[in-house]
């Protein structure tokens, strides 16, 4: 390569350039995550699981999977597991909840499959301090539970998140379980680094998070919450994490990431070409959370600086990244003509191999910190290649369409709409008491002064502009 340099330098800039930036802050990241330490726990801790957590599990399956999940929750010993379905699944789940623990696992229903609606309604019948939103795959350790509210001593935190890994389903992993790894590695490392650098994250990931109960009864924020409106017209069912995660962020409360093995999480993910929907779900829901973010609320840029970069950085990934291929297929181009006519003295095909031996070293370096772990998906280097490209592409087709909110990799789940609209209409006499008795628990409870208010508290915004 150097040899093709005497005949154009400045060819070369655009790729120096970008892959000085890219490194220079990937490496940024790993030294943050190196240094980060997570909450150790208390000699004499506030909350107690058995006291003070209840488990909301918003599901429309009954599979041994959750049969295996449920298991390990109540291993921690919490005081609840509220299981929140709707109508038609209340008996298989109501029989797969008597068979686990039937004194702790209550299973409640919503008309229609809609998981922000069903995660409101288990909100609206807990008691305790802290909610825990769980996956229904969602593998725990045992010490899960003392480590994420060990976060919660401090008065200020109003969401905790964990680390996570990929349980494979088979004999062995998939080639899409092992791109779904290989992008949670990654994914620790930020979360890890950016709470390090500056106490923020861009998404407390629904598989597991804890939150503070005073924070989800507050009843502007359940409005809000089931009534999220992208342009103020399609309305959201997915993206809930996102939405809880701004508004901690809206509201003046801090998070943390507990990233240790005593807290990280296993989590199934689909073992076949549907991984690549369920990714286009997240990207999509990516993209509006960050819009939102960055130019409608704004208090990002304050709260969390770092975090603010990080989204503006993933708003150009894609673009960036198509960049190189262009640039490669340029000089391939330059390469099949006579020197005398402005071509390159370097044949075509040592170009492309340069440029494969080059992704191929910098992938691979990019994943040791999960390589090192797992030395046998190696192989599956090439293969996490070529779907960093197709990314970038889909990422570009999610930003065209997210006006689609369906969920794309599940059956029954319907319009969103619809949904909140059966919901409103079947409130019950004592939906309204636990509507009041969620008032006076929010009224009740010693709550710090947020930092940030919106100018309607949130349900403008969620109803309209971005």
């Amino acid at each position: 390569m150097l040899y093709l340099t005497s005949d154009k330098f400045s060819v070369f800039i655009p790729f120096g350039v970008i892959g000085f930036y890219r490194y220079l802050w990937y490496i940024i990241r790993l030294t943050a995550s190196w240094v980060y330490k997570p909450v150790p726990l208390p000699e004499n801790p506030t909350y107690i699981a058995s006291e003070d957590v209840t488990i909301i599990v918003p599901t429309i399956d009954a599979g041994e999977e959750f049969k295996q999940a449920a298991h390990s929750w109540l291993v921690g010993k919490p005081k609840e597991i509220i299981i929140v379905t709707e109508d038609k699944m209340r008996g298989e789940l109501q029989e797969l909840a008597n068979s686990v623990d039937p004194e702790r696992i209550r299973v409640l229903t919503v008309p229609y499959a809609n998981k922000r609606l069903q995660m409101s309604h288990g909100i609206k019948h807990t008691t305790t301090d802290i909610i825990v939103f769980a996956d229904d795959d969602a593998i725990w350790p045992p010490m899960l539970l003392p480590y994420m509210l060990a976060c919660f001593e401090d008065q200020k935190v109003g969401g905790v998140g964990t680390s996570q890994r990929v349980m494979q389903v088979g004999p062995r992993m998939t080639v899409w379980e092992v791109l779904a790894a290989f992008r949670l590695t990654i994914r620790n490392i930020e979360i890890s680094s950016s709470t390090h650098i500056d106490g923020g994250v861009c998404c407390l990931s629904g598989r597991t998070a804890a939150y503070r109960t005073i924070i989800l009864k507050d009843p502007e924020f359940l409005h809000g919450f089931t009534h999220d409106y992208w342009l103020g017209k399609y309305q959201l069912n997915s993206g809930d994490d996102k939405f809880l995660t701004r508004w901690m962020v809206g509201h003046g409360w801090t998070t943390y990431i507990q990233c240790c093995k005593e807290a990280e999480i296993l989590s199934t993910m689909k073992p076949n070409w549907r991984f690549l929907k369920q990714v286009l779900r997240w990207t999509r829901n990516t993209w509006r959370s960050d819009l939102r973010s960055l130019f409608m609320e704004r208090y990002i840029w304050t709260a969390h600086p770092y975090v603010a970069y990080t989204m503006v950085d993933k708003l150009f990934n894609p673009f960036t990244l198509l960049v190189g291929p262009v640039l490669v297929a340029y000089v391939v181009y330059k390469s099949t003509k006579p020197v005398d006519e402005g071509g390159y003295h370097l044949p075509w095909w040592n170009v492309i191999l340069c440029y494969i031996v080059w992704l191929t070293a910098t992938r691979t370096l990019k994943l040791l910190p999960h390589l090192w772990h797992q030395p046998g998906h190696i192989i599956y280097v090439p293969a996490f290649i070529l779907f960093g490209y197709y990314f970038a592409i889909m990422k570009v087709y999610a930003l065209l369409t997210l006006h689609e909110t369906g969920w794309g990799t599940r059956a029954g789940i319907g319009d969103p709409a619809a949904a909140t609209a059966a919901a409103s209409a079947t409130k019950s006499p004592s939906d309204e008491k636990l509507a009041a008795e969620a008032q006076h628990y929010g009224s009740s409870s010693s709550t710090p002064t947020p930092m940030y208010r919106r100018a309607d508290d949130g349900v403008g915004v969620a109803q309209g502009g971005f």
